[in-house]
């Protein structure tokens, strides 16, 4: 099997993982095709002694590492320059606290391997992992709306906003109910499965929403390879289901470090 064969499976997580890091598709995907060019160009210096997921993730943290974000890191690769905002956010989220978080929580990986991704002893990234949970605790607090028809998935979602302090205006099971729910108080973040009770669409839904207001928002999906091809514009949070407490936990707290509204100064 050729490296690309062993690499294409991985590639749809990275892309997961590089949107949730930098808080975007464009800036995520960039920095993927750069790792890949990075491949192509060096296929020799690729980590052959760890599994192909490891060493991709590897090869993408030395460029992430290195990148100068006040300059156009995926040059050549489509990569604009982050501007306002968004370039001071990106700036703040190269500590590794979040990337241990992001790395342990929501790409599965153990300490030891998230030791290796990021140049750090396994009990460094636990405590890592402790200081951003810490950070969360602090952060803003947000109403949610979910948009989820299957009731028990619904209420497990709604315990954990709750449980992390945020208030939830509603739980919608269509595309018509969830507009009308954002209409009706507009919320500071919308989670929202892919697949709705009426065989409606909650990416429609939220096409609906964000027609009439900016707001962060993170899809839940049983089948997350479909919406991580970057072949066009995507969700930048996902969540795959089945999901863990702490999946969704570091998903709602990434996805509100980057709202304007409620990162806190």
């Amino acid at each position: 099997m050729s490296l690309g064969q062993e690499l294409a499976p991985h590639l749809p997580f990275l892309r997961r993982y590089a949107r949730a890091l930098t808080g975007s598709q464009q800036h995520g995907d960039a920095f993927v095709r750069a790792t890949l060019e990075a491949i192509v160009a060096a296929p020799d210096d690729f980590p052959r002694d760890v599994d192909a997921r490891l060493g991709l993730y590897r090869t993408f943290h030395a460029i992430w590492s290195t990148a100068n974000i006040e300059e156009d890191p995926g040059a050549g690769s489509g990569f604009e320059d982050a501007e306002g905002i968004a370039q001071a956010r990106l700036a703040r989220i190269t500590p590794l606290s979040r990337q241990a978080l992001l790395l342990t929580a929501m790409e599965g990986f153990t300490p030891e391997d998230t030791g290796y991704l990021i140049g750090a002893e396994a009990d460094e990234v636990e405590r890592l992992v402790a200081e951003a949970l810490e950070e969360i605790e602090r952060q803003t607090r947000a109403e949610v709306l979910i948009i989820e028809d299957e009731p028990i998935i619904a209420m497990d979602i709604e315990t954990i906003v709750r449980d992390l302090g945020h208030t939830v205006t509603g739980v919608a099971v269509t595309r018509d109910e969830a507009v009308a729910q954002a209409r009706a108080h507009r919320p500071g973040l919308v989670l929202a499965d892919i697949q709705l009770a009426d065989d409606s669409s909650g990416i429609d839904a939220v096409k609906d929403i964000l027609a009439e207001f900016s707001v962060p928002v993170i899809f839940i999906t049983a089948f997350p390879e479909r919406l991580l091809t970057g072949e066009r514009p995507e969700p930048t949070f996902l969540i795959t289901k089945p999901f863990q407490r702490s999946t969704v936990k570091a998903a709602i707290a990434q996805a509100l470090f980057f709202d304007t509204a409620t990162v806190p100064a």
